[in-house]
Parts: structure tokens; C-alpha cells; sequence
């Protein structure tokens, strides 16, 4: 049961350009910073949305094909679709939510079956309560009930914790991985919080400015990022303009005037180096250098800070500290710091 989509659409000057698919029992993650056309992608897909060309296939069934002029309507596609804002009716209960797509059942089956979602969901005690008495995290679970109710072969999860605050999304996060861990189908989940696919999907495709690239696995996403877009979604904070070295594995960073060794030979479409740690340094390691250390910020794990290196010129690198060892530093205006060829990444 797989999903197959590859579809272009045009909206105004922005252009969508999408094609991966996603596996039986597979969650696929759509990642991309926003405005880069990931809900547009899932509207299409869900039938919200018309491409201007190609094919949506689910399970063998074809939802949209430009070419053959087939275009079946949303509840003809199978597709589960939870919507950023869950699209709940206001004026029904958490129960008539459910039981819409139910209608086929008996009473006493639809009853039985709304029930048993209710529970499977940690919803019971709400089934009288309107949307607009749920907390937001029950409002998401009676979305994701109504969609599990239709019996989806597939299902789409647009951002499905943007509107949570922080303290409801871990235990939320748990609860989501548990229902779809049994439903056996492809899921598709778009979100621009790497921490968020990383913990729930296996692969990942990314979206940069309206086009995808190959779909990789989440580990080659944040060990062996190839694009700049690529690396700012793996969590890359120092990104800098470069140049091929004088000799080979080598490359050079105008802006700072430094060369640094790399293990990656160069490649004639790099345009930027991606470090993805500077650490302090000891005697005369590779890529060690003197840098001007800025003013440094606390962070949730750490301190941040910010350096230049004593020849160079903005932009600055960032390196990460424990607290605790930025604290004992007897001198921290004037640091020495390496970067391992390891940790360098030639982007295009």
C-alpha cells in the first residue's frame, strides 16, 4: 500500500514541483522551511487542492492523473487529512464529529465504533463537549478520530502540533507514534521541527522553494547534508561563502582568510562550507585558529558564541558550550578553536 505522487502546480509566481513516494506502514516526512510548499503538497494529494499536471496513486488506485483526466473528489481518495487547525465542525459534539464518517454503520455500530475511537484516544468523558470546549490537545485526538472513523489508506498530517503549546506536545508526540504505529498504511508529515521528524519518521524529502529533492533517509539528512537548504534544516548554524583551496581537500574562506583542510575533495558546484561544530582547541591541531569571542548568549543547552577569527571579517561562527566550561574559562575575549575536517561539508 503504497503512495505515489508527483505533481506541479503554479500559484501566482511560486511554482510546485513534488515527487517521492511514501511506502506501506511508512512515515515519510516533507520537510521544508515555510513558504516552500509543503501544505500546498498535501492539499493536492488530500484533493483540497487541483495540480496543473501529473499523478496521485494510492494503493494501486489512481486519485489524479492530468494526462487521463482523472480527478477524483476528497472523499472518493481514502486520504486522512489532519488539518493545522483539526477543521472540526463547531456546532457538533466530539461524538457527531466522529460518527460523520460513520453514517454507513448501523446505530448501534456506529455508537460502539465512536466510543471505542474515544477511548483509543484518551477522549472519553468528551463525547458531549463541542470543539470549542476541548483543550487544543483533545481537539487534535477527536480530528484524528474522525479520520481513523473513515478508514483512510493513507493519512496527511499538516504541522500537527503547531497549535499546542510546548508543554502538551511530548505527551501529544507519544500518543500520535502509538495510533500510527498500528495503522498500516503511508503516512505523509509535514513540518519545518527537525527534532519533531527526526523522533517519527523514517525518511525524509526535502522542500526548497517549491521543488523536492531525492527522498534520503533522516540519517543521511543530518550526517550528510549536500545543499544549503538541506543543512539549515539539519540544524547548521555556520554557513559560509568559499572557495577551492590551494591544494587537494582544501578550501578557502575569503571572508576570513583562512584555509581549512576538508575530507571531501572539491566539488565545482560548492558555493558554501557548513561547519557543523567548532570546539576549543589544544596545541596545534588541524584547523585551529584564533578567533575574537563576541558577546556569548545563553541558550537551553548552553552558552552560544559568537567568533571572529582575529583576520577575518563578518559573518561570524558559532560554537557551543557547556555552561560550566564557558564559566572557567580564565580568558574569553580571546580563544583558540579548531574545526575537524570531519565537521566540514562543501554544499551547493
Amino acid at each position: 500500500m503504497a503512495l505515489t505522487v508527483e505533481l506541479e502546480k503554479k500559484l501566482g509566481d511560486f511554482r510546485l514541483e513534488v515527487s517521492f513516494t511514501a511506502g506501506e506502514g511508512e512515515t515519510l516526512a516533507l520537510l521544508g522551511a515555510s513558504g516552500s510548499g509543503k501544505s500546498v503538497t498535501l492539499r493536492c494529494i488530500a484533493g483540497v487542492e487541483r495540480p496543473d499536471r501529473g499523478r496521485v496513486v494510492l494503493d494501486g488506485v489512481t486519485l489524479f492523473d492530468s494526462a487521463a483526466h482523472i480527478n477524483l473528489p476528497p472523499q472518493k481518495r481514502r486520504v486522512g487529512y489532519l488539518f493545522q487547525n483539526y477543521a472540526l465542525f463547531p456546532h457538533m459534539t466530539a461524538e457527531e464529529n466522529i460518527a460523520v464518517c460513520l453514517r454507513r454503520l448501523p446505530k448501534a455500530l456506529r455508537q460502539a465504533r465512536v466510543m471505542e475511537l474515544l477511548n483509543l484516544l484518551g477522549l472519553s468523558g468528551t463525547e458531549h463537549l463541542l470543539p470549542g470546549q476541548l483543550s487544543g490537545g483533545q481537539q487534535q485526538r477527536a480530528a484524528l478520530a474522525r479520520i481513523l472513523a473513515s478508514e483512510p489508506r493513507a493519512v496527511l498530517l499538516d504541522e500537527p502540533f503547531a497549535a499546542l503549546d510546548l508543554s502538551l506536545r511530548w505527551t501529544l508526540e507519544q500518543s500520535l507514534r502509538t495510533v500510527l504505529a498500528g495503522f498500516g498504511g503511508p503516512v505523509v508529515w509535514v513540518s519545518h521541527d527537525l527534532g519533531e521528524v527526526c523522533r517519527n519518521c523514517q525518511r525524509v524529502c526535502l522542500l526548497e522553494s517549491g521543488r523536492s529533492g531525492s527522498v534520503c533517509r533522516m540519517t543521511d539528512l543530518l550526517e550528510r547534508p549536500e545543499t544549503v537548504g538541506a543543512a539549515r534544516l539539519a540544524g547548521f548554524r555556520n554557513l559560509l561563502p568559499v572557495q577551492p583551496g590551494p591544494a587537494p581537500e582544501t578550501v578557502f574562506l575569503p571572508d576570513w582568510g583562512l584555509v581549512l583542510h576538508t575530507v571531501t575533495p572539491w566539488q565545482e558546484d560548492t558555493t558554501t562550507l557548513g561547519i557543523r561544530r567548532v570546539e576549543l582547541a589544544e596545541g596545534h591541531d588541524e584547523n585551529a585558529f584564533f578567533c575574537r569571542a563576541l558577546e556569548a548568549v545563553q541558550d537551553l543547552n548552553g552558552m552560544l558564541v559568537p567568533l571572529l577569527p582575529e583576520t577575518g571579517s563578518p559573518p561570524p561562527i558559532w560554537m557551543e558550550l557547556q555552561k560550566e566550561v564557558w564559566q572557567a574559562l580564565p580568558e574569553k575575549r580571546r580563544l583558540y578553536v579548531r574545526v575537524r575536517p570531519e565537521d566540514l561539508f562543501l554544499l551547493r
